[in-house]
């Protein structure tokens, strides 16, 4: 069989690996990409016992970003973007996160081709609703990527944050999803002794958070500083490149790069938890964007590239 390869200029502004198994431009649709809900399978559609509210999180949409003054931004290239948001509701950045103060996207998918490296990538912005005065840096908390991986043995979840804001105060510093050691089931699920979640699964929302920015799920990247472009009020979105990869093989990060910094944390692993019943060769690419205030904020997505080899 001869194979034909045709090759989509958009494709130009990334750096796949050898197969892109999805290239989402979201001027054609969602591309399966939807909220991230928990399971409803007790009783009245109830979920286990949780500490965190995981109802409450805003809905993901297609969005020409629209703006209080500059009408529809758009996207990078085209109209539509995925954007994520949140209600107005962020807490105290030492507790778990509030009802609605997150806004979370999953593609659900499986692993295809026995790859050794996974990688997603793609070009983002980030802006407060601009309800108020301000530039409203400072009241964007974070936003990050994940991947939820599960294979014959163990269930594991690399990802990327960065914590732009903490309290009002900007921190603008990279980290990356691994638990710290002696961490308990009971630490993890905030007090709840049997808790669901096994330590290093749901990092987003699990463990313990402290005042300085450090957390049970989430450790500093080595000079991880990066002052990422912002502009200077909120209906201006300036678009910015990142990208994870991650050896599946060994079960270890291999890097990220966020516009052109280029983190090495080869020899890093994320968590390793049991495997859970009934998704071994699961492979979920999920985004997500938390708000530090009382305002709710917004993480635009134009496009997304998930490549293997």
């Amino acid at each position: 069989m001869t194979r034909v390869t045709f090759a989509d200029r958009q494709l130009e502004r990334f750096n796949p690996l050898a197969r892109v198994i999805t290239f989402d431009d979201f001027d054609k649709g969602y591309n399966g990409w939807l909220d991230l809900s928990c399971n409803y399978v007790g009783e009245n559609y109830s979920t286990f016992d949780t500490v965190v509210d995981l109802d409450a999180w805003a809905p993901t949409m297609l969005s020409s970003a629209s703006m209080r003054f500059a009408s529809s931004h758009g996207s990078m290239e085209g109209t539509y973007s995925l954007k994520l948001t949140t209600a107005p509701t962020g807490g105290p950045h030492t507790e778990p996160p509030a009802p609605g103060s997150m806004g979370m996207a999953i593609k659900r998918l499986s692993r295809f081709g026995n790859p050794s490296t996974i990688q997603i990538e793609t070009w983002y912005a980030y802006s407060p609703v601009q309800d108020r005065k301000g530039t409203g840096e400072e009241d964007i908390r974070a936003f990050g990527f994940f991947f939820d991986v599960q294979d014959a043995e163990h269930r594991y979840m690399p990802g990327i944050r960065y914590v732009n804001s903490l309290g009002g105060d900007l921190v603008k510093r990279w980290q990356y999803f691994q638990v710290t050691p002696g961490v308990t089931q009971e630490d993890w699920n905030l007090g709840i002794k049997d808790g669901w979640n096994m330590p290093g699964v749901d990092n987003q929302w699990y463990g313990r958070r402290f005042a300085d920015g450090s957390a049970d799920g989430f450790q500093w990247v080595p000079n991880g500083e990066q002052d990422l472009l912002y502009n200077e009020s909120p209906d201006k979105l300036n678009w910015l490149y990142l990208r994870l990869t991650v050896d599946v093989a060994k079960r270890e990060y291999v890097e990220f790069q966020s516009m052109d910094r280029v983190f090495d944390l080869r020899g890093t692993s994320p968590t390793l938890a049991p495997g859970y019943a009934s998704i071994e060769n699961l492979i979920n690419p999920v985004f997500f964007v938390e708000t530090d205030t009382n305002r709710s904020v917004n993480l635009f997505l134009d496009s997304v590239v998930y490549s293997t080899q």
